[in-house]
C-alpha cells in the first residue's frame, strides 16, 4: 500500500483504530486487531486494515520470540507504543522485514 494512497483517505477514525491495534493493553491484544478486521465498517478502510494485520502478523511473529528467549524479546512490545504513536499521527508504520512481507503478498 502507497504511502500516498494512504493520506488522500485518512480520517481521525482511522488514525484512532488503527493506534488502538498496537497498544498491547494485555496479552489479549490481538483480539482488537481481530474486531477491527471483523466490524464490517472497520475492514473496508485500507489504513485501518492495514495497520490491524501488520499488528497480528508482528505479534504472532514476535511471540515465539518472546518464549525462546525467555522473556527478553518482550521488551520489543515497548516499541509497540512508538508504532501506535505513529498510526495515530496518519504516518506509515513500518516493521523491518514484516512490512515487506505483507506488501509482497497477494
Amino acid at each position: 500500500m502507497s504511502e500516498q494512497e494512504l493520506e488522500t483517505q485518512i480520517t481521525e477514525d482511522d488514525r484512532l483504530w488503527a493506534a488502538l491495534s498496537w497498544i498491547p493493553v494485555s496479552p489479549l491484544y490481538p483480539l482488537v486487531s481481530l474486531l477491527m478486521l471483523l466490524m464490517e465498517e472497520k475492514k473496508s478502510r485500507p489504513f485501518i486494515r492495514h495497520n490491524a494485520v501488520l499488528s497480528l502478523v508482528t505479534g504472532a511473529v514476535l511471540i515465539p520470540v518472546s518464549i525462546f528467549t525467555l522473556g527478553l524479546g518482550a521488551l520489543v512490545y515497548l516499541v509497540f507504543f512508538w508504532w501506535a504513536y505513529q498510526a495515530y499521527q496518519g504516518e506509515d508504520v513500518h516493521v523491518p522485514v514484516i512490512s515487506d512481507w505483507i506488501e509482497r503478498s497477494p
